[in-house]
């Protein structure tokens, strides 16, 4: 994957910033900070409040230009006790003594002399006091804006937990980072009927490691936090055919409530020549997704993907107004980003010595002599199962006839597809009890290992070898160094009647 597979490099950290209108990805080193911080909402509405200020000030004015005094002073009051109210707010927030306070109460001394002077009916100069209330409420308003730090929010939603990876170094960039306020919120997905509706609702917020601490979707307030970035690693909103999350996290929705809308794919594909109509024709349908349309950013794994990316989309929304108004390769080449995908830096961080095991595998994994097995990953995927059908299964019995003849020197660690049992009963039913009874079949054995687990990544660094279907498997388990060898469904060389039963 070339330098772009490794982005994000050890001891540094990968997080996001914008100013203005410029968006950067830049590397900084973790450097533990305290410091106090003021709400987003807060800091916007001492600045606006400012402003009222300023504006009242004109007002001020021109009640003394017209000898007014009764109105200039029922101003000066109003600013007065809403200066008051400001100091209150930023030292409730950021400490007694903190170096706007002094600058308010300069200003309030200066609007009673000014109240006084009108009071006592003495001679006050309108362009004058206009004057001195807008120095002092200049330096109020810098101070406001450059002392005032305020804590960005990152928002998370990932919706199954092993698809976690894809997200999870960039969360941990921004939870280390002080200047960011990181919040990991897990969304519901639903099935979908052979109809298209809703079905069964799942929740996986208990599923995450210890250490990421969840925030719970219902308990969070999109519209009132509105976070400066969202990032999503599910793209397809209503178009999946399988599973739909809750339709509030579509990517056209969430548009509403953040800045900064982030899609990073949640998985990897083989690595494409942009100039192979082929290849770009594999990757084709990865790219017109809602995710990629109505994201701020999209990143992808490699600079090559993220040309097949730029010219893909350049295309289809030519073609498509309707769905963007920006067919332009400026606008895309903009958006998309080609940085390297997360997934490999968590496979690269996993070591096998500090994982911690089942205590059901270890009998499984051992040798009488306490000496491991060699272990071979073995994934199967949901696009070969819908092509093969039957012929899949066929398949898989052979495998399993084959490693359990040498399961003294071998275990084989076998993780279905985390989509593959919704993907079955959603879109070929009839193989559904078929597939339950290999299952079951497996597991009663007891030779071999299942996980079903969201630790993609812990079989990956626990395996010496991966053997399965074509899949983002492969590119992890090539970027971990794992040998790999793709299985063929068509090549069936022993099938047992005993088996067929299964």
């Amino acid at each position: 994957m070339g330098d772009t597979g490794t982005c994000i490099v050890r001891r540094m950290v990968f997080y996001f910033v914008f100013s203005d209108d410029q968006y950067a990805l830049f590397y900084k080193d973790n450097q533990a900070k305290e410091s106090r911080y003021m709400r987003k909402a807060q800091k916007k509405q001492s600045e606006d409040f400012i402003k009222l200020l300023g504006q009242a000030h004109v007002e001020v004015r021109k009640a003394i230009e017209k000898r007014q005094n009764a109105v200039a002073m029922d101003l000066l009051e109003q600013c007065q006790d809403g200066a008051i109210e400001l100091g209150n707010m930023i030292e409730a927030e950021e400490g007694e003594g903190f170096i706007t306070i002094p600058l308010l109460e300069q200003y309030c001394e200066l609007v009673y002399q000014i109240h006084e002077e009108l009071w006592k009916n003495q001679y006050v100069s309108g362009d004058k006091a206009y004057k001195g209330l807008r120095k002092s409420l200049i330096r109020i308003e810098n101070s406001v804006k450059n002392d005032i730090k305020v804590h960005k929010e990152a928002v998370f939603l990932p919706y199954k937990a092993s698809m976690w990876d894809s997200l999870e170094s960039i969360w941990k960039a921004a939870d280390q980072d002080p200047d960011w306020e990181a919040y990991v919120i897990p969304i519901p997905y639903y099935d979908k009927n052979p109809d298209g509706s809703f079905g069964e609702m799942h929740y996986e917020g208990g599923l995450y490691p210890d250490y990421v601490p969840i925030t719970g979707y219902e308990a969070f307030d999109f519209e009132e936090h509105y976070p400066d970035m969202i990032f999503i690693h599910n793209p397809y909103d209503e178009c999946n055919y399988v599973t739909s999350v809750h339709p509030f996290f579509y990517s056209k929705n969430l548009k509403k409530y953040t800045d900064q809308l982030v899609y990073i794919p949640y998985f990897i594909l083989e690595e494409p020549n942009p100039d192979d109509p082929k290849a770009v024709e594999r990757i084709e349908h990865f790219c017109t997704v809602p995710g990629v349309i109505y994201a701020d950013k999209v990143i992808v794994q490699s600079e090559a993907m993220r040309q097949v990316y730029i010219n893909v989309m350049t295309d289809f929304t030519a073609k498509n107004t309707d769905k963007n108004s920006s067919g332009n390769r400026k606008y895309w080449q903009e958006k998309i980003l080609g940085l390297g995908s997360p997934k490999v830096e968590k496979v690269l961080s996993t070591k096998k010595e500090e994982l911690q095991l089942p205590k059901e595998w270890l009998p499984i994994i051992q040798k009488p002599d306490g000496s491991w097995k060699k272990i071979i990953f073995y994934n199967t995927g949901v696009t070969a199962l819908l092509q093969n059908s039957e012929k899949y299964l066929d398949k898989m019995r052979e495998v399993f006839q084959v490693f359990r003849e040498v399961k003294g020197e071998v275990t084989l660690l076998w993780r279905p597809h985390p989509l593959i049992q919704t993907t079955i009963e959603a879109m070929r039913p009839e193989l559904w009890q078929e597939y339950c009874l290999l299952v079951n079949h497996y597991k009663e054995e007891g030779w071999g290992i299942y996980d079903d687990s969201p630790d993609m990544d812990r079989a990956i660094a626990l395996s010496d070898a991966y053997y399965g279907d074509w899949s983002s498997m492969v590119q992890l388990c090539q970027a971990a160094g794992i040998p790999v060898l793709v299985q063929n469904v068509d090549i069936i060389q022993n099938q047992p009647e005993g088996d067929r039963e299964c």
